[in-house]
């Protein structure tokens, strides 16, 4: 049985996803640190401990993700773009939209019938449509960033925001802390402000049904239901939303693998 290994070295984390066949073996996930490469070593190590394997069993690797390039020992690098298509359209295959929230950037991305990438957008580089923007709050709040989606779900008053700007919300969140403000109240008022950014994005695009959710902000539950709710439509989600990626660029390297080996493979036939 071949291994195939995808590496998604990202902005906020790192992941790392080892394939046997077209099934996720292992898989692992650290924070991103100051050295990509250190960081996205300790990665591969973590999910190839995990999986049982040593490095000489991986038939193919492929890297993907802001830091992509500093991964020595992959085949290939991608782009992200085409990695979350691949592993989207394998979990989800009716889906024709995704939606990819991130640490920095936030993307739309439209598929066709056979799951190729035919368009997609990013948001621009302000953080207030992406994953560091509930880092921003959930600092700001004192609470834990997993906390954040379930505590958002028992708001009665959102806090209406004058800003779609991480640095001016944040600013926006303090004062309303200090008029008393609910935390609930506060996150869903946020979740409004970001779903808002994102669904500009979408329209942009020209969304198609079925749609899917993935990234570190799919995570929020909070977050999801403000998006499916201004979509009009429920969204797919995968079970572990930020490994997508990693999880599509393992499904490429599969794919690579075989193909080469199929162009090695000597052709039958009786010689003239």
């Amino acid at each position: 049985m071949g291994y195939f290994l995808g590496v998604d070295i990202g902005s906020g984390f790192c992941k790392a996803v080892v394939l046997a066949g077209e099934r996720a073996r292992a898989s692992a996930l650290i924070p991103s640190a100051g050295n990509y490469r250190q960081t996205a070593e300790r990665v591969v190590a973590d999910a190839l401990g995990r999986a049982n394997l040593s490095s000489d069993r991986i038939s193919y690797t492929v890297a993907t993700g802001y830091g992509a390039s500093c991964l020595p020992c992959s085949n290939e690098v991608l782009t992200d773009i085409s990695c979350q298509a691949e592993g989207i359209y394998h979990l989800f295959p009716s889906v024709r939209t995704v939606i990819d929230i991130g640490a920095q950037f936030t993307k739309v991305i439209k598929l066709d019938d056979a799951g190729r990438v035919t368009n997609f957008i990013l948001n621009e580089k302000c953080a207030g449509g992406s994953g560091r923007f509930l880092q921003i709050i959930a600092r700001v709040l004192h609470i834990d960033l997993d906390e954040i989606g379930h505590l958002s779900l028992k708001s009665q008053n959102p806090v209406d925001f004058t800003t779609g700007c991480a640095v001016f919300a944040e600013s926006e969140a303090v004062s309303r802390i200090a008029e008393g403000a609910l935390k609930e109240d506060i996150l869903s008022g946020i979740h409004k402000a970001m779903a808002s950014k994102i669904i500009n994005l979408v329209e942009r695009i020209g969304p198609e049904k079925d749609c899917a959710l993935t990234g570190g902000g799919a995570k929020d539950i909070g977050l999801v239901r403000v998006l499916e709710r201004s979509l009009g439509m429920v969204l797919s989600v995968p079970e572990r939303p930020q490994i997508s990626a990693a999880f599509g660029a393992a499904l490429v390297g599969m794919k690579k693998s075989f193909a080469q080996n199929e162009a090695l493979r000597p052709q039958g036939g009786v010689p003239g």
